[in-house]
């Protein structure tokens, strides 16, 4: 049995990506996606037809508009693919501001009831900035499933969980990007300090009982992967999904439930101004979010100016 049948039989499996193919190689049950996915993928042959379309449709609306059907239209197509839900991002530009990212949302949902996808299906995709998790609060009050993005502090994820959200993504990957740089180690296994971020929040959620479902993110190696196997969910780049098709690696539980529910673990809260202190506190965390909400507007931006030169 290959590594990843194996995976699948702790942990949900999500594919990263925006390519159907393969989605369709490696059945997933989830799938997420971000504007830098969509990006590469309309930049290829066989997809660029999707922009082509859905910009001939709607010649009178303005880029951001056609953008945010594109994000639904490849939402669409994945959802033909895998039986679960696919996560849709609310553009980066407005990760400060709760009001805008809400109606955000609501018009990613509308446009997917106009194509008979129902809420249930989809994941609206939010970074976990102060502002994020509160609009994803009142999302989900109106029971529209949240995935808080862009993830890398504990009070990141406590927030989260305490506003309600549906599931996290703690960044794996960028968080052993940042101590590799500074610290000149290639962590391995148990000793990556993107690993060790994601089992301490799943202990904590799962010692105190918390809905919120963890899916770790962004990761560089295979190793990253299974020293996370329990884990509620995992999203996984086709590249590191083919390397672990391709393995009989033995793999063993690492994440359990029920033991992380036994664990003596001290509960925290964080208001607005103890989560800002935190996250100021934690220079990986502070850098990495500024960064990544960076490069999702920057990717953002790339896929409007495509959408204004196809006209």
């Amino acid at each position: 049995m290959s590594a990843l049948d194996q995976l699948k039989q702790f942990t949900t499996v999500v594919a990263d990506t925006g390519d159907f193919n393969s989605m369709r190689a490696y059945s997933p049950r989830d799938a997420t996606t971000n504007p830098s996915l969509i990006l590469k993928a309309v930049s290829k042959a066989e997809y660029r037809h999707l922009l082509d379309e859905t910009v001939t449709a709607h010649p009178n609306e303005t880029a951001e508009e056609v953008c945010d059907r594109l994000l639904v239209r490849f939402g669409r197509e994945i959802l033909d693919i895998i039986p679960g839900r696919v996560s849709t991002e609310v553009d980066a530009r407005l990760s400060f501001d709760s009001e805008a990212s809400v109606a955000k949302a609501h018009r990613l949902i509308d446009l997917y009831a106009a194509q008979g996808i129902g809420r249930e299906r989809v994941l609206i995709k939010i970074a976990s900035t102060w502002e994020g998790i509160r609009a994803a609060e009142r999302l989900e009050a109106e029971g529209i499933r949240c995935n808080l993005t862009l993830l890398f502090s504990f009070a990141q994820a406590v927030a989260c969980a305490d506003a309600g959200v549906t599931l996290i993504s703690p960044f794996v990957g960028r968080i052993y990007d940042w101590y590799r740089k500074r610290d000149g180690v290639d962590f391995q296994g148990d000793e990556d300090p993107g690993v060790q971020s994601v089992r301490r929040i799943f202990e904590y959620f799962k010692r105190f009982g918390y809905q919120t479902e963890v899916m770790g993110a962004s990761f560089r190696n295979t190793g990253q992967i299974l020293s996370l196997s329990g884990c509620d969910l995992l999203t996984i780049s086709p590249e590191l999904l083919e390397q672990l098709s391709q393995t009989d690696q033995q793999l063993i539980r690492k994440l359990d439930a029920q033991e992380a529910s036994k664990l003596h673990i001290e509960r925290v809260r964080f208001d607005e101004k103890h989560f800002r202190f935190a996250l100021n506190e934690d220079a990986m965390a502070t850098e990495k979010l500024a960064e990544g909400i960076r490069q999702f507007v920057a990717d953002a931006v790339k896929l409007e100016q495509m959408v204004l030169a196809d006209r």
